[in-house]
C-alpha cells in the first residue's frame, strides 16, 4: 500500500465516521445552542485535538494497552462513564432550574471557550471506543518504510479536519434556530435533550464488554 492509497481509503473510512450521529456531534450542539459559535467551535477544536492523540498513542503503540489489558481499559471506561454522568447531571440540572443561557450570569451552564475547549478534549481522551477504534483500524492504513507515529498524526489530522468541517456544518445549520433554543423554555429543551442522550451515552460505554 502506498502513501496516497493509505490516505485515501482512511479518509473514506473516517469520513462515514465522522457524520455518524454520536457523543461528539451532541455535545457540539449543545455548546452552539446555547453558547454560540465561539465555544462550539473551541469544543470541536478540543474533540480534534483527542482524535490526534489517539491517532499518535495507536500507531506508536501505546493504545494497545487498552486491549491487552482488561484494567486498564476499565479504568479508562469507568472514567469516561463518570465525565459523561458529570456532563448529564450539570446540563439536567440547567433544564430544572431553567437557567439563562447568558455567559454573564453567575453559575451559568454555558461553557465559555476555554471550558468547552476542556471538555471537547476530555470527551475523546476518556472515550475507550475511540482507542480501540484506532488501534484496530490505524495499523492497516500504515504504509511500509514511513515512521508509524508521523503517519498516525497524518491520518488522525485528516481525521480531525474532517471533523472540523463538519461541525462547521453543525454549527451554521444551528443558528437560525438559536434565537428560540436560547430563551428560557427553549433552553431547558436544549439541556434536558443533551442531559438524556449524555446518560444513554453512559449506560452504553458503563455496560459494554
Amino acid at each position: 500500500m502506498s502513501l496516497a492509497q493509505a490516505v485515501l481509503g482512511f479518509a473514506l473510512l473516517a469520513a462515514v465516521m465522522t457524520v455518524t450521529p454520536g457523543l461528539d456531534t451532541v455535545f457540539v450542539l449543545r455548546q452552539v445552542l446555547r453558547g454560540g459559535p465561539r465555544p462550539a467551535f473551541a469544543a470541536a477544536a478540543g474533540i480534534g485535538l483527542g482524535v490526534v492523540f489517539w491517532g499518535v498513542a495507536a500507531a506508536a503503540g501505546v493504545a494497545a494497552l487498552f486491549v491487552a489489558s482488561q484494567v486498564a481499559y476499565n479504568v479508562l471506561r469507568w472514567a469516561g462513564v463518570a465525565f459523561l454522568l458529570y456532563l448529564a447531571f450539570s446540563y439536567l440540572r440547567s433544564a430544572w432550574r431553567g437557567d439563562s443561557p447568558s455567559l454573564e450570569v453567575a453559575g451559568t451552564p454555558v461553557d465559555k471557550p476555554g471550558e468547552a475547549f476542556i471538555k471537547g478534549l476530555l470527551t475523546d481522551l476518556l472515550n475507550p471506543k475511540i482507542a480501540v477504534f484506532y488501534l484496530s483500524v490505524l495499523p492497516l492504513f500504515l504504509p511500509p518504510g514511513y515512521p508509524p507515529a508521523a503517519i498516525g498524526a497524518l491520518l488522525a489530522l485528516i481525521h480531525g479536519a474532517m471533523g472540523m468541517a463538519w461541525f462547521t456544518v453543525v454549527i451554521l445549520a444551528a443558528g437560525p434556530m438559536r434565537r428560540y433554543l436560547t430563551s428560557r423554555r427553549g433552553g431547558r429543551i436544549v439541556d434536558a435533550t443533551a442531559g438524556v442522550a449524555m446518560t444513554g451515552f453512559a449506560a452504553v460505554l458503563g455496560f459494554e464488554r
